[in-house]
Order: structure tokens, then sequence, then C-alpha cells
């Protein structure tokens, strides 16, 4: 492990990350924990605002493709859309929505870009195995 590299980051790398992580956890708490209950809401408001945060941050890390936009950048809007039809499904009372949406937000939105954080030669592979790739 080489947190080094992750503490070297650009301050909105580590917020990314950050927020990243925890939603994946408050994610997964909410996906296995009883649903309905005023844990359950809090805990979804806080989901949103991590995966906002994830998502906003994402537009200002552009160091893949020489400060330009990348493909991953893809997910930004995928994920903002996401949001807004979670948010809305359960305003509307539509609990099957709104299930469908989270689970396609958890996936699409986060999971699978996080697994592209941990390609080598990104920092997310660089602070878990310690290995800086081309070094």
């Amino acid at each position: 492990m080489n947190m080094d590299a992750f503490f070297q980051a650009p301050w909105v790398v580590q917020v990314h990350a950050l927020c990243a992580l925890t939603s994946m956890a408050v994610g997964l708490v909410q996906w296995l924990g009883p649903k309905g209950l005023l844990p359950h809401r809090v805990l979804g408001m806080i989901f949103v605002a991590l995966m906002a945060t994830t998502a906003v941050s994402a537009i200002f890390i552009r160091q893949i493709n020489d400060g330009a936009f990348s493909w991953i950048h893809l997910f930004v809007p995928v994920t903002l859309i996401g949001l807004a039809g979670l948010v809305w499904s359960i305003r509307r009372g539509d609990l099957a929505g709104h299930r469908k949406n989270a689970v396609s937000l958890f996936f699409a939105a986060l999971m699978i870009p996080g697994l592209f954080a941990f390609v080598p030669g990104r920092l997310m592979f660089t602070t878990l195995f310690g290995v800086i790739v081309g070094s």
C-alpha cells in the first residue's frame, strides 16, 4: 500500500476518491439494510450528496487525457441523470422505480467506473498495491 501516492495527488482527486469510496460503503449499507426507515432516508440523502460530489469533482480531473475530457467522463452525465431519476422516483412514491434506479446507479455510476480506477498506472492501483507502473 502506498498512501503517499494518494496524499500527493491533487486535492480534487482526493475528494473524488474519498467520496466515491464512501458512496460505495453507504450504498452497500443501503442495499443490505432495512428500507423506508429514517436511517435509510438519511443515508439516502448522504449517498446522493456523495455521488453528486463524485460526479462534479470528476469534471475537474483531466490528467488522463492531457487536460481534455476522456471517455471516462461519460459517467458524469450518467451519474447526474441517475441521481435525478433516483430522487424523482422516490418523491413520486414509485418504490419499484426507486429500487431500479438505485441498483442501476450503484453499478453503472459507481462500480463500473470504480473498476477503471484500479487499472495499472492509475492512482488507486498505485495506492492499493504500492506499485508505480512505468517507473
